[in-house]
């Protein structure tokens, strides 16, 4: 009966349950369960185990490269950090998601933009949540790329359809008329159906810069700041006080 049980748990995919099937009988016999209880505590390892697949796969899609956890941002290190302890906590609860609202994350290098942009994806991730981490300048040359091969379609549903899209260091490089033109493309699409993190070290009036002209920049701004989280990160580089040490 045992192997009976065994081919027919291995056709459904029940792999937690085939491997603490006989464990799980002897501590019932141990323990006197019914067998409605030791159904249900079989099941519960297999729930367990479908949902840290969907974690671990989520944490892979995202393409961060580290586990970064709120528990490792130094709050005392600047004023600013205190001040929106609150915001940055509540951020990673991943609520803002829910909301699809968007995180804008302002400082100049080493502040601690980054860190917390990955620290909310990686958040998001363990709760099963779909994820892209990407730079600005990755995300418009593989557009670009996808574009010369005659799959932007298809690349721009990439961007526009995880819950969560961060985008890292706009503002380093200009885009240039047609990168201005596919950022805004991204931003648009996602503009009130998902959320998107964004960190630059540039305030929206010098977006200019980034962008082909202030008209691109203002409709970008627009769009992600109408229903926004707006951080400014001020004080030294923590990055380069790490290294000092």
């Amino acid at each position: 009966m045992t192997e009976k049980i065994t081919q027919k748990c291995n056709e459904l995919n029940l792999k937690a349950f085939v491997a603490h099937m006989d464990e799980a009988l002897t501590y019932a016999r141990e323990k006197n369960w019914s067998s409605q209880e030791l159904l249900l505590h079989l099941l519960d390892l297999e729930l367990d185990r479908r949902n840290q697949n969907r974690v671990d796969l989520r944490f892979r899609q995202s393409k961060l490269n580290e586990k970064i956890t709120i528990d490792q941002f130094d709050f005392e290190f600047h004023k600013s950090r205190k001040d929106q302890k609150n915001t940055i906590l509540n951020l990673t609860q991943t609520e803002f998601i829910n909301q699809k609202k968007d995180v804008i994350l302002i400082g100049h290098p080493g502040v601690g933009k980054t860190f917390l942009a990955k620290c909310f994806a990686y958040t998001a991730t363990q709760a099963g949540i779909k994820i892209l981490f990407t730079t600005a300048m990755d995300m418009i040359n593989q557009l670009i790329a996808a574009e010369a091969d005659h799959s932007l379609v298809k690349k721009l549903a990439y961007y526009q359809s995880p819950s969560l899209l961060c985008i890292d260091e706009i503002g380093y490089l200009p885009l240039g008329p047609h990168g201005s033109n596919l950022f805004f493309q991204v931003i648009s699409s996602r503009h009130q159906n998902k959320s998107t993190v964004i960190t630059t070290n540039l305030l929206f009036s010098e977006w200019g810069k980034i962008f082909d002209s202030t008209t691109a920049a203002t409709a970008i701004a627009d769009r992600l700041v109408n229903n926004s989280e707006i951080l400014v990160l001020e004080g030294p580089s923590y990055r380069k006080r790490q290294k000092k040490k």
